[in-house]
């Protein structure tokens, strides 16, 4: 157990104990004339048992009522509640002859101490073991929120690291398929738009591989990078690709997981665009509902692939959802009422100050 907690229960210790010698103190005054030596020797005798407390609690630290050991905890503590008892005793009869709390002492030291020791004995122990469920309570209390605190940090450092291991592997294959697409160029001795693309894909790798940068950000931000991300595709498709954005402005604080619409558009160019010669719309839109927040990617291109949601992208975006937000996020691809597809993420709505 830490400084401070013991602190803290040596603090509570003390308090009920001054709080309970008060009371004491003012029922003994309420009930008749009590002489001084009496009233402080009633206080000073919870005052005593504050003091001998560390017995408790250093043998409920040592021994621990546990199933394995039941049997030889309890003989500890047996002797505890009777070293408690013996020392109580002792000190209380030294005590009260000193104060002379009840007029000149005319029995011996030895027959004060053993009458204290009779009477005291039922109460020694009573408190003792009241004292130690308090302390067991205490310390178990302390290591539960200890082991939920740890836990915590290991589930944080845990979903940290699946997220950046997510993270890397988008961005391999991100950076593979814009490659392949600058070699297809310059084979086709497009020099000036493979010098565009190349230009453009510095700078979207100087913010996308940056290993500093929050997993979460605003769908502003986001909007931007896929931006980007288009931006190179454009080159790469020239006039077969179009794109429209379809998000009202008060959604533009969303917070929303960095490059979650990358999986998706990537595979909206792969199904979409790739594999037919005409001209195809990527729309990438997003709405609220209620507390939830649904982004879209759709093209009106051949439809969705018959092993869908099978890729490399979705299943990232799959798990990334799911360790950032829980089963209240969801990713899906379908085919569009009017042609194409439409792949579809829903997650809760929050902004940056909630």
């Amino acid at each position: 157990m830490s400084t401070k907690v013991s602190s803290r229960l040596w603090l509570l210790i003390a308090i009920g104990c001054t709080v309970a010698g008060t009371l004491d103190v003012l029922q003994m005054r309420l009930q008749g004339p009590a002489s001084l030596g009496a009233l402080v020797f009633q206080g000073a005798e919870w005052v005593l048992l504050g003091l001998l407390t560390p017995i408790t609690y250093f043998l409920g630290r040592r021994f621990p009522l546990r199933r394995e050991r039941l049997a030889r905890s309890l003989a500890a503590h047996v002797a505890g509640a009777l070293l408690l008892c013996l020392c109580w005793a002792t000190l209380g009869v030294i005590i009260r002859r000193a104060l002379r709390a009840w007029g000149p002492n005319e029995a011996t030291f030895l027959a004060d101490w053993s009458g204290w020791v009779l009477t005291s004995l039922p109460w020694s122990f009573f408190l003792y073991f009241a004292v130690l469920g308090c302390v067991h309570a205490f310390i178990y209390y302390v290591e539960a929120r200890d082991r939920e605190a740890q836990a915590e940090r290991l589930n944080a450092q845990l979903a940290e690291a699946r997220l950046n291991a997510l993270r890397m592997q988008i961005q391999p294959h991100f950076l593979f398929n814009s490659l392949n697409a600058v070699l297809v160029l310059v084979r086709d001795q497009e020099t000036r738009r493979a010098g565009t693309m190349l230009e453009l894909l510095s700078d979207m790798l100087r913010q996308v591989l940056r290993s500093d940068q929050p997993h979460e950000i605003t769908l502003d931000q986001e909007i931007g990078l896929i931006g980007q991300y288009l931006a190179i595709e454009q080159v790469r498709f020239s006039d077969r690709l179009q794109v429209r954005y379809d998000f009202p402005e008060e959604l533009g604080g969303a917070i929303v997981p960095r490059f979650i619409l990358q999986p998706l558009t990537e595979n909206a160019l792969r199904h979409g665009v790739a594999r037919q010669m005409d001209a195809v719309v990527i729309e990438i839109g997003a709405k609220r509902s209620g507390d939830m927040l649904e982004l879209w990617v759709r093209d009106n291109g051949p439809g969705p692939p018959a092993e869908r949601g099978a890729g490399v992208g979705l299943e990232n975006t799959r798990l990334r959802l799911a360790t950032l937000y829980g089963e209240r996020a969801s990713v899906e691809l379908v085919s569009a009422p009017e042609g194409g597809s439409i792949a579809r993420i829903r997650m809760p709505y929050h902004t940056a100050g909630e």
